[in-house]
């Protein structure tokens, strides 16, 4: 396929510059109702007069059924245009925002946890998509980078903030903020649905040829491993960071305002420095970057091994998201140049296998909980570090002067 921006005017170079932001911020609410949720654990188990365990399902509840319903709407999207699937799937975040404020039990919570997370997958995937449509793969790092640091964002913000305004609003109050921004957006894109209709046309497809698309994306090697490790990876960071709440509680005894303000240091690199990293991809290649980021995550859970002093934590976040920005936008940005025609099929397997990691990720180190936080935060340091010393190895070929070829013939 011929990169869109290649073609096309002044104006609608302007427009793409318009839209990044746009897309950025959506994904950044996205990402901030998402994280929101995991700090506020604690309280959810008290008002919901449940335990904790059961209350942090309510994290995986989501996250799982995002990523699963991504292979269906990047599909979707590919046959009836992604305008339509994006404002569809941004009113469905909005009304489910809502009514989740509305949950009266756990059950509910969860329920409608579950069903926000169905219909709100088709925003983050087919913003991915369209930046790969509007950028040639020589740019692309920087215009993912902007994404992915406004998904680093809003992991920064959410968490502090839903810990610090959940005593202030109620966690009802942090749904409806959320709900409310996401209708502002939705009327924002929607005056733009035009341009980004003739981005990215539809292009209808039989079962046979979406099937033959996964086949294809999974048997070329470079995708295979570039989806393993967005799996993997972002099961080592969800477990880290969605328990990262409950440790500073049982652990530091913090309370709700202090946890908030422990893990600022999480998302900020890559909110300030998103598109530098990416642009440093682009000019560098992401052989280096990516196991220094799988290095970076590693040293982090390992820190949290020793009962750090709380002052030092925000840090120790600080570095586990600087993990996350060096190695997650670079896989992204690998993804974007396999899909050729059909970049929301390849985009929305990334996003399935991203979202599928983090509910994993959230489930695996709840399950550890009971032999200690150091034992948990061990484990998956452990496995990390083994992750950044094979990718070493996995990833050497992603330097820039790299022909990217299709996916089948790669």
């Amino acid at each position: 396929m011929t990169d869109a921006i290649s073609a096309s005017t002044p104006a609608d170079t302007g427009q793409r510059d318009w839209l990044l932001p746009v897309l950025a911020f959506t994904t950044f609410v996205i990402f901030f109702q998402a994280y929101m949720v995991a700090p506020t654990i604690p309280l959810l188990s008290q008002v919901m007069h449940t335990s904790e365990k059961t209350a942090g399902l309510v994290v995986p509840a989501y996250l799982i059924p995002y990523g699963i319903s991504t292979l269906l709407y990047g599909v979707i999207a590919d046959r009836f245009g992604v305008h339509r699937v994006m404002l569809g799937s941004l009113a469905a975040f909005c009304i489910f925002s809502f009514l989740t404020a509305a949950a009266q039990t756990v059950e509910q919570l969860i329920v409608l946890r579950i069903m926000a997370g169905l219909g709100a997958s088709g925003i983050v995937p087919l913003c991915l998509t369209l930046v790969g449509r509007l950028y040639p793969y020589e740019q692309r790092g920087r215009a993912l980078g902007w994404l992915f640091g406004a998904m680093a964002g809003g992991m920064a913000f959410g968490s502090p903030l839903g810990a610090i305004l959940a005593s202030a609003i109620g966690w009802q109050g942090l749904f409806i903020c959320v709900g409310l921004a996401g209708l502002v957006l939705w009327g924002v894109i929607l005056r733009k649905r035009t341009f980004i209709r003739s981005t990215a046309r539809p292009m209808p497809s039989r079962i046979h040829d979406i099937l033959t698309g996964y086949k294809l994306l999974l048997a070329n090697p470079r995708g295979a491993r570039t989806y393993l490790y967005v799996l993997l990876n972002a099961m080592f960071h969800s477990g880290v960071f969605t328990w990262l709440g409950l440790y500073l509680e049982r652990e530091q005894h913090l309370g709700s305002v202090e946890i908030g303000l422990s893990l600022l240091g999480y998302g900020i690199p890559g909110f300030l420095l998103g598109p530098a990293i990416g642009r440093l991809a682009d000019n560098m290649g992401r052989a280096r970057l990516i196991p220094m980021g799988l290095l970076f995550g590693s040293l982090a859970a390992f820190s949290l091994c020793f009962h750090p002093p709380v002052v030092i934590v925000p840090l120790i976040a600080l570095v586990l998201s600087l993990g996350y920005d060096m190695t997650q936008p670079l896989f992204g940005g690998i993804v974007s140049a396999l899909g050729g025609q059909r970049a929301g099929q390849a985009m929305g397997l990334n996003v399935f296998t991203l979202f599928v990691g983090l509910g994993l990720g959230s489930m695996a180190f709840g399950i550890l909980i009971p032999m200690g936080f150091a034992m948990a935060f061990a484990i998956f340091a452990v496995l990390e570090l083994l992750l950044a010393l094979v990718s070493i190895s996995l990833f050497s070929s992603e330097r820039p002067a790299q022909t990217v070829r299709p996916a089948a013939q790669q």
